[in-house]
């Protein structure tokens, strides 16, 4: 393929913005139904909409605590504001015109698309610099097709995930920049802004580094690549932290803390002492990157060294048992669902099998790209094996190559006369964008008519207790302290003027445990562990995963038990709120109420 730049006829940002607009009339359609209800894809979507809430309120940027989960004191979340920015930003400013309601529906339906046009700028600008305009509008089909980035820009998917595809992206298409101080720097940056949103970034972020050694070792003048990448990175999670976390300098190991910043400080500065000494043996150069490496690595040892251990390691491990190995999207591929992970698998090895293809058949920068292109792919299929919801970085990475070869197959379907031959080639295509369509197509024909996959239990997002029109039921309630299952506490605060005792983040172990602990233990326990939290209510969704599973481990004798066969303790009282009948409230009875009905239970009808 010709240098893009004899190729000055072609317009590639026309075609690209004529995709996305396709794709969002197609998002739109699907989630119509979703939007109209404000049905979240997920809790932390509703969470994170409780958070910009109190941010219009006056809580302060610096200020991440959610004082409405585990109150009075609150937790300190480990989310990132660079995240509710932009949606601040538009709420803010659309408020006065539209009121508080539309404004934050127009948001949570805009920003997950505008995000999903970034992503299609920087697949599509840099599938078109390789191949062709055709190309490209194939790679940005591909990346809206891909179950693991669809999911994460779907309307109303406002939690993070979506950020971090973006700036891998990005960064892949700063990589092909001419300019290593341009290119090299602002792939930095993006790294930066992702690892700074979560640390399932930082793999991503090596890799990228990776690359950019291994330029300078094939070339001495490449080195700057590398320099500016690392400045940029170091620099800027400095900016970043300033700006968000400054007033939280904890060693946390689930963010990014100060000992990881002087980590990539010392990398940084050690990267730009080696450049400026004279080109040496790759052994030589080896060592000294080694011993950057081992002086950045030996700072977090003396300042943070627990956090050399997973980010989960340190949790209870009742906690982690029940609660952190249920929450699959963080586990590797091998415990996932098989519909899931085999579908994944294949469409990234396809992706990664059409980029060695492509370094075969290539010569020269082409050639050179392409090798790294495909080790970089290796890395991100790895990363995204051992948390499978990773895997959208692959799924972005590979997109390009898949539009590559979505393409000759489409030359092919074009060039035959043969009814066969196209008609392989046009399922081939298929299979390719959607490969999970048989799975769907299963579970739509088989498991509609399967009597316990419709009656089973299920996400809160299909529950009939219908939270995102029926929370606010609870309001008829005096403002109090829920006791709820962990999955439906961020749609009661943010449907509702109460806090709950825990939602599903790690930050509030102690009250998770106790949540835990209160929906299996027997109804005295759970008293004493109810009370204790100073609950004055117990709500749960009765047809939901995690009430079946609590139901499961607590056994016949379990508080779940008891209230789900409708057989509540002496000092639980039902409430009805008017809503759905999986939708179950109690009063918890104080000592002098619970005597007093025991009493009045008790006493002799009078006689006729």
């Amino acid at each position: 393929m010709p240098d893009r730049r004899l190729r000055l006829n072609e317009k590639p940002n026309r075609a690209i913005f004529l995709t996305w607009l396709g794709l969002c009339a197609v998002l739109l359609l699907i989630a119509r139904g979703k939007i109209t209800e404000r049905g979240f894809p997920g809790p932390d979507d509703a969470l994170r909409l409780v958070q910009l809430r109190d941010l219009l309120a006056g809580q302060s940027w610096l200020d991440l605590h959610q004082y409405r989960i585990d109150a009075p004191d609150g937790v300190l979340m480990h989310w990132s504001r660079l995240v509710d920015a932009p949606l601040w930003l538009s709420m803010k400013a659309l408020t006065p015109m539209l009121g508080q309601v539309q404004a934050e529906l127009v948001t949570m339906v805009a920003i997950p698309l505008l995000v999903l046009g970034l992503i299609l700028v920087a697949v599509g600008r840099l599938a078109w610099r390789l191949f062709d305009v055709q190309t490209a509008v194939l790679a940005c089909a591909a990346v809206a097709f891909w179950p693991s980035i669809l999911v994460q820009v779907q309307p109303l998917r406002i939690d993070h995930h979506a950020y971090q595809i973006m700036c891998v992206a990005m960064a892949l298409w700063a990589l092909s920049w001419r300019s290593p101080w341009r290119g090299g720097a602002f792939a930095g940056a993006m790294m930066a802004m992702g690892t700074m949103i979560s640390l399932e970034t930082l793999p991503m972020a090596a890799a990228f580094g990776g690359i950019l050694a291994l330029r300078w070792f094939a070339d001495f003048k490449a080195r700057w690549w590398l320099v500016s990448y690392m400045q940029a990175l170091a620099l800027g999670m400095v900016l970043l932290f300033a700006l968000t976390r400054v007033t939280d300098l904890a060693e946390h190991c689930d963010v990014i803390a100060p000992a990881h910043l002087g980590f990539f400080l010392i990398t940084a500065l050690g990267t730009g002492a080696i450049a400026a000494l004279p080109q040496m043996p790759r052994p030589a150069l080896f060592v000294l990157f080694s011993m950057a490496g081992t002086a950045g690595l030996g700072f977090v040892a003396l300042t943070a060294s627990q956090c050399f251990a997973p980010p989960f390691a340190s949790l209870d491990p009742v906690l982690r048992q029940q609660w952190y190995l249920s929450v699959t999207e963080g586990l590797p591929i091998w415990r996932q669902p098989a519909d899931r992970a085999i579908p994944a698998v294949l469409q990234v090895l396809v992706a990664l099998a059409a980029s060695v293809i492509l370094w075969a058949r290539n010569q020269d920068w082409q050639r050179r790209w392409w090798l790294e292109y495909s080790l970089l792919l290796a890395v991100a299929i790895v990363a995204g094996c051992m948390t499978f919801r990773s895997m959208s970085f692959p799924a972005v990475l590979g997109a390009i190559p898949m539009g590559w070869l979505a393409h000759q197959l489409l030359r092919h379907f074009r060039a035959t006369d043969r009814f066969a031959a196209k008609l392989l080639s046009a399922l081939a295509i298929y299979l390719l964008l959607l490969p999970s369509s048989p799975v769907v197509v299963y579970e739509k024909l088989i498991k509609r008519d399967d009597p316990a996959a419709q009656n089973g239990p299920v996400r809160v997002s299909d529950s009939a207790c219908q939270l995102e029109t029926n929370a606010h039921l609870l309001n008829k309630l005096p403002p109090a302290k829920l006791f709820t299952t962990l999955d439906i506490g961020p749609a009661v605060l943010l449907e509702t003027h109460h806090t709950v005792v825990a939602t599903g983040h790690h930050r509030a172990p102690r009250a998770m445990l106790a949540v835990i602990n209160g929906f299996t233990a027997t109804p005295d326990q759970a008293r004493e562990v109810i009370t204790g939290e100073d609950a004055q209510y117990v709500v749960l969704c009765s047809d939901l995963n995690e009430t079946t599973k609590w139901q499961r481990l607590g056994g016949s004798t379990g508080l779940t038990a008891h209230l789900m066969s409708n057989d509540p303790p002496a000092w639980l009282e039902r409430v009805d709120i008017g809503g759905p009948e999986q939708l179950q409230v109690w009063r918890v009875l104080p000592d002098s109420d619970q005597v007093e009905s025991a009493i009045q239970d008790e006493t002799p009808a009078p006689a006729h």
